[in-house]
């Protein structure tokens, strides 16, 4: 019997469906009458609606039939004449999202689960998936925001494993954030001949860590919805280099008009001498740095999926941390092409 499977199995998982499976209450074989199974089914078992899974002697998945199709059929018609083929069914290694996807899209109260021979192993319920769909959640929050994550509620989490939960990313995070200030040190020279270039900094590092966190946490979205998969790399790129693009210009042509007539203009704001190289200094770099980020924030969940990581982990922290790095080094090398005096 062939299935329409909607998943694909991740060996990589942390849970599969085959820990979160378990055993049906009442399980059928194919070489039952109606009447051998009737009897099987316990009292408790009283909806029409419920569907049973049929086996072989093997216990390899034959289809499945329900409660109502049994109670009126005649006692010595075989169960598997009245059994249909199942359309759906969870490869015993998807790992949870899948799981969570499979029950979405098919909209089922119920799914098998069954190995590649299609031995069944077990059953998964939709009170089930809302439960792993809540700590799939909770996972992926902990992980955009830089924390280890852990079952246990907040005010029931000990000072102590709170702060081993966060700690290791704090200090990763804060090693990598090192690289700045190597970049800035480096170009000591050139900020001492143009003081005013500092002031546009943490505009030129938050715009661009903000660029790139939008495109990491949809990427992320999609890849946790199945909207995407690795194998959709070039394509997802190409849409975001088109919003990149429309997107840095906006705010480079925005940057540059600000600075152009209310900075220097109106307020008076630029008079250092030279400063006036300001607007199209930072309004190049802007635009480099926001194509820049979101075609990082894009790429990096991506190839966590491919590694067989969480793309959360590749969230806001890290790329925040990459664009740092790049808007300076994009900052400083656009400021050297255009001021003379650098």
């Amino acid at each position: 019997m062939q299935s329409n499977s909607i998943l694909t199995e991740s060996p990589h998982a942390k849970e599969t469906a085959r820990d979160m499976a378990v055993a049906p209450s009442v399980l059928l074989t194919a070489d039952m009458t109606v009447s051998e199974a009737l009897q099987r089914i316990p009292s408790s078992v009283g909806q029409d609606s419920v569907m049973l899974y049929v086996t072989d002697s093997c216990g390899h998945l034959r289809g499945s039939v329900g409660c109502y199709a049994l109670r009126n059929a005649p006692p010595h018609c075989p169960v598997e004449a009245l059994s249909e083929a199942v359309t759906v069914k969870i490869p015993a290694l998807a790992d949870r999202e899948a799981v969570v996807r499979a029950f979405t899209e098919s909209g089922a109260l119920v799914l098998p689960v069954v190995s590649e021979d299609e031995h069944l192993c077990g059953i998964i319920s939709a009170s089930t998936v809302l439960k792993a769909l809540q700590s799939e959640v909770d996972e992926d929050f902990d992980l955009i925001s830089a924390i280890t994550p852990h079952d246990s509620p907040y005010l029931e989490t000990s000072v102590l494993k709170e702060f081993r939960a966060r700690i290791p990313w704090l200090l990763l995070l804060m090693l990598t954030a090192t690289f700045t200030g190597m970049i800035i040190s480096s170009f000591e020279t050139a900020l001492s001949a143009c003081v005013y270039l500092t002031a546009f900094i943490p505009m030129l590092m938050g715009t661009g860590g903000n660029a790139g966190s939008q495109a990491s946490v949809t990427v992320i979205r999609a890849l946790s919805l199945g909207e995407v998969t690795g194998k959709d790399v070039f394509r997802i790129l190409r849409k975001e280099l088109r919003v990149a693009l429309l997107s840095a210009l906006t705010l480079s042509v925005f940057s540059y008009l600000k600075l152009l007539l209310v900075d220097h203009l109106l307020l008076r704001v630029l008079t250092v001498e030279g400063a006036i190289y300001a607007p199209p200094v930072v309004a190049l770099t802007l635009f480099f740095t926001v194509v820049t980020a979101k075609l990082t924030g894009a790429f990096l969940p991506i190839l966590a999926k491919r590694l067989g990581l969480d793309p959360a982990v590749m969230a806001s922290p890290f790329i925040t941390t990459a664009a740092d790095t790049v808007s300076l080094m994009l900052y400083f090398s656009v400021a050297r092409a255009l001021i003379p005096t650098l």
